[in-house]
């Protein structure tokens, strides 16, 4: 049995926390025989166990207690604390691998349900889980879920080099926000969804480059941002953001610049890689 789980790139500008969606970066695992102890073979590097308490079986342990364990071969083209989702994935392949081992039969919405409690908000476990774009809310436990088109657009991702922790990147908010603040912040987020459910990419760009939830507060954060940002407006993009809690920086831009854009990036000569990634329609799938 394998589970393939895609990368998710969350808020999207003023989504903070709600909105997310699936691109074609991928965890897999693959599924063996029984085995005395849970195992996980990886090449993620020392820190990430391989036993019980690698966040994969923690997570399916959690959904069904009695699974038995097995070997597993675990891999990922989704950079570790980037701002890709890469923890999401994991409990949603979790999730998945409890359900398909333990027959549980479970609906998007639970497995949702299940993941948003693990992982604390539903913007990057629900398209992860769904696919696409996904706007999400979790209020008083109940998480609410709404599933659309991300119209046609390619995404240009430049990841640094460097981790950025989403505690790290969380500390830099603040607290609260001026009731007039936030009302202004909100009404970028409708229009952002409402332009992007209409297929209108040039309102929605504008919108995503409006927010007042979290980029400014963040973008000291990730140097590379604001000369990526320029290159986007010289370029013809769409918008660029902040990946979730960063420190990837994403371009989302009509196809017919995507080499351009690329190359600009590029020949600033950054310390990280330059990915032009497609939206995933799929979601988890297991085969």
């Amino acid at each position: 049995m394998k589970i393939r789980v895609p990368a998710t790139s969350a808020n999207i500008g003023p989504g903070f926390d709600s909105v997310g969606v699936a691109l074609n970066l991928y965890l897999e695992i693959e599924v063996f025989e029984e085995s005395d102890n849970w195992h996980i073979e990886h090449d993620l590097g020392d820190e990430i166990a391989s036993d019980e308490k690698n966040l994969l079986i923690s997570t399916a342990l959690k959904i069904s207690p009695e699974l038995k364990a097995r070997k597993i071969v675990m891999k990922s083209d989704i950079p570790l604390a980037r701002g890709l989702g890469s923890s999401s994935s994991v409990i949603v392949a979790g999730i998945e691998l409890a359900n398909k081992l333990a027959n549980l039969n479970l609906t998007d919405e639970e497995k949702l349900k299940f993941a948003t409690e693990i992982e604390g908000h539903p913007d990057n476990v629900a398209p992860a889980i769904m696919g696409d774009l996904v706007i999400a809310s979790t209020v008083a436990d109940e998480t609410t879920a709404i599933e659309a088109e991300f119209p046609n657009a390619t995404f240009i991702a430049f990841i640094p080099s460097y981790e950025l922790l989403t505690s790290d990147s969380r500390g830099v908010l603040p607290a609260e926000l001026p009731y007039k603040e936030a009302v202004g912040a909100s009404s970028i987020a409708n229009v952002a969804i409402a332009a992007l459910m209409e297929g209108d990419l040039n309102k929605a760009g504008k919108m995503i480059e409006s927010d007042l939830f979290h980029e400014k507060y963040r973008r000291s954060l990730v140097k590379e941002f604001e000369a990526i940002r320029q290159i986007g407006h010289d370029k013809g993009a769409y918008a660029t953001y902040l990946s979730g809690a960063g420190p990837t920086v994403m371009v989302i831009a009509p196809e017919t610049v995507e080499k351009e854009i690329v190359s600009s990036i590029e020949s600033l000569d950054l310390d990280g890689k330059v990915l032009s990634l497609k939206v995933d329609k799929e979601g988890v799938l297991c085969v």
